[in-house]
């Protein structure tokens, strides 16, 4: 769990908070946020997270030109899209793009706990 870094990106601070909250109590504390799409390429880029959650709908950038421009600069990165809104096209672009997953909103533990457990223990 130490030195791993979760990019988190939503333009609500609310969701970014409920989503921050659920990953620490599994012991995660290195996180990155952001509030726009743009914002996470920029952070992804700069910090090079081991895992990325990002919205869909969001100001600027929404989540799947940023998982383009993000897996352009870095073909492994593990993104997993939240959304509450988001039309089946937007999702199936965002898993064609190279998102690893969907979550919907509002967060369930156990499907926040699914994802990290793949991630980080192989599982």
């Amino acid at each position: 769990m130490e030195n791993v870094k979760i990019l988190i990106c939503d333009d609500s601070i609310l969701a970014r908070k409920q989503l921050k909250d659920i990953i620490l109590s599994y012991g995660y504390t290195d996180f990155i946020e952001a509030s726009n799409g743009q914002e996470a390429i920029e952070l992804y880029k700069e910090h090079k997270p081991d895992l990325a959650f990002l919205d869909i709908v969001m100001p600027i950038k929404d989540g799947v030109e940023a998982i383009k421009e993000i897996r352009a600069f870095d073909p492994k990165a593990y993104i997993i899209i939240v959304s509450s809104v988001g039309t089946q096209t937007q999702l199936k672009n965002a898993i064609l793009e190279g998102a690893k997953d969907f979550v919907q909103k509002p967060y369930v533990d156990s499907a926040i706990t699914e994802i990290l457990k793949r991630r980080f223990e192989g599982r």
